[in-house]
């Protein structure tokens, strides 16, 4: 199954990875500040881990879309 994958799919593709990633890191974020508020400081530090690891996650999307012409 072989498909031609075309440079402004793939840029489309990735920027909405992108996008998505930025809106879910936010949520984990706000998130987490709720938890912590509330006294589920461990909760909510664990949730904000994940908020890093999704920002890296957006960077190399982003170097990713740099290396399509």
């Amino acid at each position: 199954m072989s498909e031609e994958l075309k440079p402004e799919s793939i840029s489309t593709m990735l920027q909405h990875w992108i996008e998505h990633n930025e809106r879910h890191s936010e949520s984990f974020n706000e998130w987490a500040m709720r938890l912590k508020d509330a006294g589920y400081r461990r909760a909510g530090e664990e949730i904000m881990h994940a908020a890093e690891k999704m920002d890296q996650s957006t960077e190399c999307l982003k170097r990713a879309i740099e290396e399509i012409p």
